[in-house]
């Protein structure tokens, strides 16, 4: 079923399965497909984020679960913390799972990562909705959840035109530069391959 979705500016995507089928103003696209569902955002859709640090938070950090946060914290567990921990295959598989589900929450469809060393963290992020995009060395900067507080110049997916994937967010702002004040813990939801992965309660 084709889905129109529009935002607070009138610009919205039209989406059939995994691709967007037409871009444009919202009125053109209600127009142009009747009888499509439509789905209504407050503030800006975006292309999707990419994160730069994929190593850094999904194979060099533990993401705990809600249960473990007396203990361990809320936010990702690195270093000696980390070190001090019993990963298995099993637990680094939750831990990446949880890691990509906060990640997504953040309007990121892509993690940027050298080869995974760890075959359980790779297969997590390889089932995920998730798709890792090749980098070369560290990047530098600061490893966070939110790519506008790493540090380091901002990454989009490619640009959401028509016969595209399906890869975008939408960020509960006035503008790019709110969004770039504000962070990308504005996302109010997240689209990977026309799935509604994430979607803010």
């Amino acid at each position: 079923m084709l889905t129109v979705h529009a935002d607070s500016r009138g610009r919205a995507l039209a989406v059939e399965g995994a691709w967007i089928a037409d871009a444009g103003p919202r009125d053109r696209l209600l127009a142009a497909h009747p009888g499509a569902r439509v789905r209504t955002w407050p503030g800006i859709l975006t292309p999707g984020l990419v994160n730069p640090h994929g190593n850094e938070l999904l194979e060099e950090a533990y993401h705990p679960d809600p249960r473990e946060a007396d203990e361990l914290g809320a936010g990702p567990v690195t270093g000696d913390a980390l070190a001090a921990l019993a990963m298995d295959d099993a637990r680094w598989g939750a831990s990446v799972r949880r890691g990509v589900q906060r990640m997504l929450a953040h309007g990121t469809v892509r993690a940027a990562c050298e080869e995974l060393r760890n075959p359980a963290v790779r297969a997590a992020l390889n089932r995920s909705a998730m798709a890792g995009t090749g980098r070369v060395g560290r990047p530098g900067g600061t490893p966070s959840l939110d790519p506008y507080a790493c540090g380091l110049p901002v990454e989009f997916a490619p640009p959401r035109e028509r016969h595209s994937a399906a890869r975008f967010a939408v960020f509960d702002v006035r503008d790019e530069a709110e969004l770039a004040e504000r962070g990308a813990g504005s996302c109010v939801a997240t689209v990977v391959d026309g799935r509604l992965v994430y979607r803010r309660r």
